[in-house]
Protein backbone atom coordinates (compact mmCIF):
# COMPACT_ATOMS: atom_id res chain seq x y z
CA UNK A 1 0.00 0.00 0.00
CA UNK A 2 1.41 3.02 -1.46
CA UNK A 3 1.37 6.62 0.86
CA UNK A 4 -1.25 8.10 -1.30
CA UNK A 5 -3.65 5.58 -0.66
CA UNK A 6 -2.82 5.60 3.02
CA UNK A 7 -3.83 9.15 2.92
CA UNK A 8 -6.99 7.77 1.07
CA UNK A 9 -7.68 5.58 3.16
CA UNK A 10 -7.82 8.39 6.33
CA UNK A 11 -9.38 11.03 4.07
CA UNK A 12 -12.56 8.32 4.22
CA UNK A 13 -12.61 7.33 7.04
CA UNK A 14 -12.30 11.11 8.56
CA UNK A 15 -14.63 12.53 6.07
CA UNK A 16 -17.33 9.75 7.25
CA UNK A 17 -16.90 10.92 11.07
CA UNK A 18 -15.21 7.76 11.76
CA UNK A 19 -14.66 4.21 10.83
CA UNK A 20 -18.81 3.49 11.77
CA UNK A 21 -20.12 1.87 8.66
CA UNK A 22 -16.79 1.14 6.67
CA UNK A 23 -15.49 -2.01 5.55
CA UNK A 24 -11.92 -2.66 3.93
CA UNK A 25 -12.07 -5.39 1.49
CA UNK A 26 -8.40 -6.74 0.61
CA UNK A 27 -7.58 -9.06 -2.54
CA UNK A 28 -3.62 -9.69 -1.78
CA UNK A 29 -2.52 -12.72 -2.70
CA UNK A 30 -0.59 -14.01 0.03
CA UNK A 31 -0.93 -14.04 3.91
CA UNK A 32 1.96 -11.89 4.43
CA UNK A 33 1.15 -9.07 2.33
CA UNK A 34 -2.87 -9.56 3.61
CA UNK A 35 -1.90 -9.09 7.12
CA UNK A 36 0.43 -6.16 6.27
CA UNK A 37 -1.93 -4.51 4.06
CA UNK A 38 -4.69 -5.37 7.39
CA UNK A 39 -2.70 -4.03 10.04
CA UNK A 40 -1.90 -0.70 7.92
CA UNK A 41 -5.73 -0.02 7.55
CA UNK A 42 -6.79 -1.43 10.89
CA UNK A 43 -3.46 -0.71 13.27
CA UNK A 44 -1.58 2.03 12.02
CA UNK A 45 1.11 1.81 9.28
CA UNK A 46 3.80 -0.78 11.04
CA UNK A 47 6.67 0.87 9.36
CA UNK A 48 5.88 4.05 10.45
CA UNK A 49 6.25 5.68 6.69
CA UNK A 50 2.66 7.08 5.85
CA UNK A 51 -0.37 8.50 7.05
CA UNK A 52 -1.54 6.06 9.10
CA UNK A 53 1.96 5.98 11.21
CA UNK A 54 0.60 5.77 14.76
CA UNK A 55 -3.22 6.00 13.82
CA UNK A 56 -5.18 3.13 14.40
CA UNK A 57 -8.34 3.33 12.54
CA UNK A 58 -9.91 -0.15 13.60
CA UNK A 59 -11.93 -0.54 10.30
CA UNK A 60 -13.06 -4.20 10.36
CA UNK A 61 -10.80 -5.89 7.48
CA UNK A 62 -11.77 -9.11 5.28
CA UNK A 63 -10.13 -10.79 2.63
CA UNK A 64 -12.32 -10.78 -0.24
CA UNK A 65 -12.33 -14.97 -0.35
CA UNK A 66 -13.33 -14.86 3.20
CA UNK A 67 -17.22 -16.53 3.84
CA UNK A 68 -18.22 -13.17 5.47
CA UNK A 69 -17.22 -11.09 2.15
CA UNK A 70 -18.65 -14.24 0.03
CA UNK A 71 -22.34 -14.20 1.53
CA UNK A 72 -22.59 -10.64 1.02
CA UNK A 73 -21.63 -10.90 -2.73
CA UNK A 74 -24.24 -12.20 -5.50
CA UNK A 75 -23.34 -15.74 -5.99
CA UNK A 76 -22.85 -15.27 -9.84
CA UNK A 77 -20.37 -12.54 -9.54
CA UNK A 78 -18.67 -14.15 -6.58
CA UNK A 79 -18.22 -17.50 -9.29
CA UNK A 80 -17.21 -15.10 -12.39
CA UNK A 81 -14.88 -12.89 -10.54
CA UNK A 82 -13.19 -14.71 -7.52
CA UNK A 83 -13.74 -18.36 -6.83
CA UNK A 84 -10.72 -19.07 -9.15
CA UNK A 85 -8.54 -17.66 -6.57
CA UNK A 86 -9.62 -20.15 -4.11
CA UNK A 87 -8.18 -22.78 -6.21
CA UNK A 88 -4.72 -21.01 -6.40
CA UNK A 89 -4.02 -19.03 -3.11
CA UNK A 90 -3.33 -20.50 0.46
CA UNK A 91 -6.77 -18.95 1.53
CA UNK A 92 -6.38 -20.84 4.98
CA UNK A 93 -3.02 -19.28 5.58
CA UNK A 94 -4.55 -15.67 4.49
CA UNK A 95 -8.12 -15.63 6.37
CA UNK A 96 -6.00 -16.83 9.47
CA UNK A 97 -3.87 -13.68 8.80
CA UNK A 98 -6.44 -11.34 8.07
CA UNK A 99 -8.38 -12.70 11.44
CA UNK A 100 -5.19 -12.52 13.56
CA UNK A 101 -5.32 -8.62 12.91
CA UNK A 102 -8.69 -8.27 13.28
CA UNK A 103 -8.59 -9.94 16.80
CA UNK A 104 -5.85 -7.55 17.80
CA UNK A 105 -7.66 -4.49 16.85
CA UNK A 106 -10.95 -5.64 18.95
CA UNK A 107 -8.16 -6.05 21.85
CA UNK A 108 -6.77 -2.84 21.72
Amino acid sequence: MDLDEQERIKQVVEDNGGPDGIVAILGSPDAESAEMFAETISLGDPTYAGALAGVSLKLPVFHVTEPEVRAAVDPVVYAEQIEIMEMVLDIAAIHAAVRSVRGRAVGE
